[in-house]
Order: C-alpha cells, then structure tokens, then sequence
C-alpha cells in the first residue's frame, strides 16, 4: 500500500538493526512470493494487477537480506502463526522451509513466541535503528494504514513492547525445532 512505501523504500533499506514482531502472520521480510500472493488475494475487491504489484514490491523487500552489509534482522512471531493456514499445505511448508533457511543467515534471528503472550496483542510492528546517529523509527500497523515515526515517546513505548513480547520467546533454537515440527504437519 502507498502508506508502506515510505518505510519500505527510505527505512528499511537502510537499517542497522531490524526488530518486529508479528501475531498474525510471517514477516512480510520474511514471506515466500506464494504465501505472500496468498495473503493479497484475500484482500477485498483487489484486482489480479494489484496482487501482482504488491506481491513483488514484498519480494523486492527480501533484497535487504541480500545487501553488503545486511541488517542484523530480529524477528519475534506468534508462534500459533506456524499453523494458521495461508495457501495449502504445500504452501506452508515452503514457507516454514523458508524460515528456517533464512535462519541460518548470521544477520538473521527467529524467536517464537508463546502464543498466551498477552503484550504482543497489540499488533504488529517494527523497529529500525538507522546509521549516523539518526533516531529509530517504527513502523506500527493496522489494516488501514500504518504509523511511521521517530516520536521518542512512541518509539520507547514500541521498544518496551518489544522487550516485553521478547520475553515470552523461547531460545532461537527450540524456536527452529518448533519451525521444522509445525512444517512436518503441513502434508
């Protein structure tokens, strides 16, 4: 959407440090181009011409884990989003396969968290820390529009959510076990 563009062609690109937190779905950094086009299908009255745009502008994304010197990227997802069906089962797996390859990056981090974990039902969100002294930036969303800001108040605020979801995680590696279980369920 217009809203996202600002984030995702000024923020994100250039960040040193990517956090987020998602209850609902994977990562859109993080989604394959078929759990991606998934999720835009079932978006109202969008048309086949939208799908494709917006499913390519979310794979050109992907192009900040590719850059020289990538952002450390530090993702906290709901872990009950492991099994809530986008596309099918082939889908899915390709998806958490996906997962755990982009886990094995050394700039990549993925931490699940305990789906009781009542802070993170707030939404979904963003944190970038930005080179050369610049203030973070978050990006809040909801399904109209997003908040992009450097607010101090509202950036302290997401970053003490953030803290607060993080201690619901389990440890990077369970939370991989955990990736590879739920993705064994999906045939």
């Amino acid at each position: 959407p217009i809203w996202f563009r600002g984030w995702a062609e000024e923020i994100e690109p250039h960040a040193l440090v990517l956090r987020s937190w998602d209850p609902l779905l994977i990562p859109g950094l993080l989604q394959t181009e078929s759990y991606a086009r998934h999720i835009f299908i079932q978006e109202p009255q969008i048309t086949p011409e939208q799908i494709r745009e917006r499913t390519e502008a979310r794979m050109l994304r992907r192009g900040v884990l590719d850059r020289e010197n990538p952002p450390l990227v530090l993702v906290l997802i709901d872990a009950g989003v492991l099994r809530r069906r986008v596309g099918g089962p082939e889908v899915m797996r390709d998806q958490l396969d996906y997962l755990l390859e982009a886990a094995q990056r050394p700039t990549v981090s993925i931490q699940l968290v305990d789906p009781e974990c009542l802070p993170g039902m707030a939404g979904p969100f963003m944190i970038a820390e930005q080179p050369d002294n610049q203030p973070d930036t978050i990006h809040a969303d909801s399904p109209v529009q997003g908040q992009i800001t450097t607010n101090h108040e509202f950036v302290i605020s997401i970053r003490k959510r953030y803290e607060a979801i993080r201690l619901w995680a389990y440890p990077e590696r369970v939370s991989l076990k955990m990736i590879e279980e739920v993705k064994r369920e999906w045939t």
